[in-house]
Parts: C-alpha cells; structure tokens; sequence
C-alpha cells in the first residue's frame, strides 16, 4: 500500500498537470486510503441533502451543501458553515456526486485560505455510463467504499 506522501504526492501530480486552482485531485480509493491512515483528515461531502437521502452518505463525512434542492440554488452560507466544521490547518477532501461540485468547493476552500485543498474526482456515484446511468463506471460506491443509506 502507498504511503500517505506517495498518495498525495500522486494527487498534486495530478492537479499541476490539469492545472487545477487546488492542491490535489483524488481516487476515492486514495481518499479512503487517506481518511483510514490520517485520522485528522476531513472528507466533506457537498452534495445536497435531498442527495444524501436518496443515495447514501459516507460514514463520518462532513456534511455541507454547496447547492440546495430544489432547485439547486448556490448556497450562500457554505464558506461559513465550512469554516465552522473544519480547521483551516486540516487536509480537506470534498467530494459530491460525479466531481463538479466539489470541484468548485475545493477552490473556493482554497481562496479561503485552505492550502490543503483536495478534489475526490469521480465522486460518490461516478461518471455516467453510455446510457447515462451513473454507478457503473467509477466512483465512491462502484469501488465498494464505506456508505450508508440514510
């Protein structure tokens, strides 16, 4: 198994090659790997609630909504209600249903003031198959990672 640098030594790769605006793009596999080896890291799921319920959670993920539903409106508490639930000294992961999202989290965590910002590509359910059906290519859940219905 890598180690904790190796994975995200990976991750940073990844992001400067995308020229991503945060420190690192992640595998759920190597996001999991990360919660499992540092205990301090923090996994926030921004997807929104009606999302939560309906497809599962991730068992000791933070919870902030980016969006609300419905209607999937920007939601204006989010930098504050972060700031609230994670220490600005943490490695943060964010991760939402297929990646856009979190996307968007991770930066503005990192304009913030985050310098560990990380994005979980593929997300919680993955990229959409040729039938654009979700959870049958990629993702949190097609890897069998820990969640939970809600």
């Amino acid at each position: 198994m890598p180690t904790i640098s190796e994975i995200l030594a990976q991750a940073q790769d990844r992001a400067q090659r995308a020229h991503l605006p945060y420190l690192g793009a992640l595998t759920p596999q190597e996001a999991h790997a990360i919660l499992s080896m540092a205990p301090q890291a923090k996994l926030v799921d921004v997807r929104a609630r009606a999302e939560w319920d309906l497809t599962g959670i991730i068992p000791g993920a933070v919870q902030v909504e980016w969006q609300t539903y419905p209607g999937w409106h920007a939601n204006p508490y989010f930098l504050q209600q972060f700031k609230q639930m994670v220490d600005p000294e943490a490695l943060v992961m964010f991760i939402c249903r297929s990646g856009g999202r979190s996307h968007k989290a991770a930066e503005a965590a990192t304009q913030a003031g985050y310098s560990e910002c990380y994005n979980v590509i593929e997300g919680f359910e993955g990229d959409r198959d040729k039938v654009s059906q979700q959870r049958n290519i990629n993702g949190w859940k097609k890897a069998g990672l820990p969640w939970m219905q809600s």
